[in-house]
């Protein structure tokens, strides 16, 4: 069974990382950003996690207001640096583990907390700033995987103080009920106070960090009856993010003991660290075997539906290129290379042989058992003029005229829209 190791938690601002990339390590301003982390990362090296889930907020970079969650699990194989606008810093990618990342997304969900899902997008200073200190080697690789958990502290209506403690507990059901055997450190990232907007820029409340880190460890539920305007009057609006510290705080056990802390306001954020380790065992109030019960109840006996295809974490991850290169057809510049070079366009997103020749045949049922949601068929159908009642009769293993047989009525349509020649079969059908 899984184990967690432990918490950590870190400031994420971008000064981290400038000053790791700037090697500002022996300039008296700059070098005790780096002291105050050298145990933490003594603990990575001695706990040796193989993965962290690490508990973020992104800075409206791949998380935007048009589509913004409150709470975003990544289930992805793979996370790049992201582009904040001068070009992306020069660090390898962080691997994702989204065998874990299903299970815990199972677990949260059975909990009822209300999850979306990603992969394949950048993550911005809030991973990649604090990730890039505490792991000096990471210009070889990382050593370690990462669930990063994207919290919409950014937004309010936002998560509560309370909500995410209350996460925080799901997630150590989670872990601790994951049946590999692994260990897992817990990341809470973001804070302390601060404030980079407004006439109350540049606030901070060094007091009030302090009896913030001491209470996380020693009474984090008090801490929890902070609304998000008490920790912002205390801290400064963007400081308020610290409800991820007690995300984290609640996957660990009831007693902790902090074993490192450190606090450096030499700008506009305090650089502050903690690392937190278990110092109680209270059990879980759920067997092993009933837990993984509970959290795959709503979808047991899909495995008896013959013919059906949930579309699951896991056949999202394994199609997700496909999927993408499908989902794509939606923009016109796309749609334009596919249609006059097929083969480079697939070339341009790197397709496989198998996934070419899905395509190439449009082998409508065979692109359903490789992992492609419907909803990107009937894109794809409607780019090289078909109808969705074309793809249905091929699902069936149907001619048109058989399948329309066993329908109430015999019509054609599809999604598209206005572009040329994408509806001539409903001309066709007119003219009967």
């Amino acid at each position: 069974m899984a184990t967690i190791v432990g918490g950590f938690t870190t400031a994420h601002t971008p000064t981290i990382g400038f000053a790791v990339d700037t090697n500002k390590q022996n300039d008296p301003v700059w070098a005790p950003i780096f002291k105050g982390y050298e145990p933490v990362q003594q603990w990575l090296k001695e706990t040796a996690p193989d993965v962290i889930l690490y508990i973020f907020n992104d800075h409206m970079t791949s998380f935007f207001i048009d589509h913004y969650s409150q709470f975003a699990l990544g289930v992805g194989e793979i996370y790049p640096v992201a582009d904040e606008g001068g070009g992306a810093r020069e660090l390898p990618p962080l691997h994702g583990d989204p065998e874990l990342a299903e299970h815990i997304a199972k677990g949260l969900v059975a909990d009822e907390f209300d999850l979306s899902y990603f992969q394949n997008k950048g993550l911005d200073h809030g991973c990649f700033s604090p990730m890039s200190l505490l792991f000096p080697e990471h210009k070889q690789g990382w050593p370690t995987k990462i669930i990063p958990f994207q919290v919409g502290v950014l937004q309010a209506p936002s998560p509560s103080a309370a909500r995410c403690y209350k996460l925080g507990k799901s997630l150590r059901r989670a872990i601790l009920n994951y049946p590999k055997d692994i260990k897992v450190a817990i990341a809470g990232t973001g804070g302390l106070s601060h404030q980079v907007h407004g006439e109350r820029c540049g606030f901070n409340n060094t007091p009030w960090d302090m009896e913030f880190m001491e209470r996380l460890a020693s009474d984090p539920e008090g801490l929890t009856k902070y609304t998000i305007f008490q920790l912002a009057e205390l801290g400064g609006l963007e400081g308020a993010e610290i409800v991820m510290w007690l995300m984290m705080r609640g996957a660990l056990s009831e007693k902790v003991e902090t074993i490192h802390q450190t606090y450096y306001l030499p700008s506009m954020t305090p650089i502050a660290s903690m690392v937190l380790e278990e110092r109680s065992n209270e059990g879980l109030e759920e067997n092993h075997d009933d837990y993984m019960k509970r959290i795959n109840h709503q979808l047991a006996g899909f495995e008896t539906l013959e013919g059906t295809y949930p579309f699951t974490i896991t056949r999202g991850v394994k199609a997700f290129r496909l999927n993408n290169f499908l989902h794509d057809l939606i923009h016109p510049e796309h749609r334009k290379l596919f249609l006059e070079d097929q083969e480079a366009s697939f070339e341009k997103y790197e397709l496989t042989e198998e996934e070419r020749d899905l395509v190439r045949r449009l082998d409508w049922r065979g692109l359903i058992h490789y992992g492609v949601i419907f909803f990107m068929l009937e894109k794809l159908g409607a780019v090289v003029g078909t109808t969705n009642i074309h793809i249905y009769a091929a699902m069936k293993g149907m001619s048109l005229e058989d399948f329309q047989k066993t329908r109430n009525a015999q019509v054609l349509y599809s999604v598209a829209g206005k572009e040329k020649g994408k509806t001539d079969w409903d001309k066709e059908q007119s003219s009967k």
